[in-house]
């Protein structure tokens, strides 16, 4: 496998600046910076994948389920060079193509469009699929999700099938930032356990402990890292 993970144009520190830079009331300010540093390790780490490469069969593909609020996908994205800076302050409007949801037909790097959340650990599952029917064995899946998010039942399903399907391609990022409505005995890993997912829970502002998870071996079954971030005061 020849894709490296993608070198940042812009280091971390510049990711409040470029945040900074997108407004708007519908912003969704605190569901973006809940994914800000899980997405940094992710991009900066462990995603192999670079502008250059995002049509390469072979790239690992990222899913950003957790849709509403990207301005912190944005702003990793601007950081490893997928595009420019210049289109942040357009965000959300007219004529901008960085939506209040990303458009993967508009947002350079982006794999999917988001909308109506519990779509993007499913389409996971079937990017996973695909990729073993083609016999591509390296590239991996990561589908970014909330905790709330677990609620619908599409999420259920899905995770139900992937761990019997033994979907070792298949990583889930859960950002747990307490919005759920409704609790789950044992929490959100139990879920993923239950249904045969190898499942690490980490503080999600810690760099390093994300990294360790992400990273963390899982030979025949999918992987799922719970992100726990308390809202920032």
């Amino acid at each position: 496998m020849t894709i490296k993970t993608s070198a940042p144009a812009l280091p971390y520190r510049d990711l409040n600046r470029l945040m900074s830079l997108m407004t708007g009331d519908e912003k969704h300010g605190p569901a973006a910076t809940s994914t800000l540093d899980a997405l940094w390790v992710l991009y900066h780490r462990v995603l192999h994948v670079t502008p250059a490469t995002v049509d390469d069969p072979e790239r690992d593909r990222f899913l950003l389920s957790k849709g509403h609020g990207p301005m912190a996908y944005y702003a990793v994205l601007v950081a490893h060079g997928f595009f420019d800076e210049d289109l942040l302050p357009g965000f959300g409007g007219y004529d901008s193509p960085l939506g209040h949801h990303p458009d993967r037909l508009l947002v350079p790097g982006a794999e999917i469009g988001s909308g109506s959340l519990g779509h993007g650990l499913p389409l996971a599952v079937g990017s996973a699929l695909g990729l073993r029917a083609q016999g591509l064995t390296d590239p991996r899946v990561w589908v970014l999700t909330g905790d709330a998010e677990l609620d619908e039942g599409s999420n259920h399903e899905a995770i139900a099938y992937a761990g019997p399907a033994g979907l070792d391609q298949l990583h889930t990022l859960v950002i747990d930032n307490a919005s759920a409505t409704y609790g789950r005995p044992g929490g959100i890993s139990s879920r993923f356990a239950a249904a045969d997912w190898s499942v690490r829970t980490v503080d999600g502002r810690d760099h390093e402990a994300l990294y360790a998870a992400f990273t963390a071996p899982h030979p025949g079954r999918p992987h799922a890292v719970i992100a726990r971030v308390a809202p920032k005061s």
